[in-house]
């Protein structure tokens, strides 16, 4: 007999899950994510950190665009990084992603990308905490993203990830996207403009 008579067995959801409750009206102001099929809920992002991701979306679409590489996805966009077979799944939506066109032959599906993108952007918003923030980078990592980019902008820095390097970036700087992006590379005077 187990020494907790009243112990809640804990929800775990699975991608489709998760699916299925983003497109529930008590979800309608919040952004979900799943971590080893424990729901993650956030708060919409707020108006800095909105204009920010989309200054690096427009710079990296732009040049996706111009090159025809492939697919350039905004935030909310679910990744399904990891489908476990427990159903403990894992599902991020970073500000900004990349797929090359390769990668997705057919084009975007309609529902969750099944897989990794090649390049993440996260915005770092004052109310994250270090803990998630770890986590997600974690993920990342885990599940092959190929070059994860985290923006501070009160520091107006960049920590740049690849599987085997961690670099930091301040002004001055210029951000090499060449690993997945050949050709693109970006001042981060430009990612954090004054104001």
């Amino acid at each position: 007999m187990s020494d907790y008579p009243y112990q809640i067995a804990e929800t775990v959801y699975t991608a489709d899950d998760l699916w299925t409750l983003s497109h529930l009206p008590e979800y309608s102001d919040k952004r979900l994510e799943l971590r080893e099929g424990a729901l993650i809920e956030m708060s919409p992002a707020g108006g800095k950190h909105g204009w920010l991701a989309h200054r690096f979306e427009l710079r990296v679409g732009v040049f996706v665009e111009e090159h025809d590489l492939g697919y350039v996805t905004a935030a909310e966009t679910g990744y399904i990084l990891y489908r476990n077979p427990d159903g403990k799944d894992t599902v991020r939506a970073p500000d900004v992603g990349f797929i090359a066109k390769a990668r997705l032959p057919q084009g975007l599906p309609d529902g969750y990308i099944p897989f990794a993108p090649d390049l993440v952007v996260e915005i770092v918003s004052p109310n994250d905490e270090a803990n998630d923030i770890q986590a997600k980078l974690d993920d990342y990592l885990r599940y092959g993203v190929r070059l994860i980019v985290f923006c501070y902008p009160k520091s107006r820095t960049a920590h740049v990830y690849t599987q085997t390097t961690h670099q930091i970036l301040r002004v001055g700087d210029t951000l090499d996207l060449s690993l997945v992006l050949p050709g693109l590379s970006l001042p981060i005077d430009d990612i954090f403009p004054e104001g």
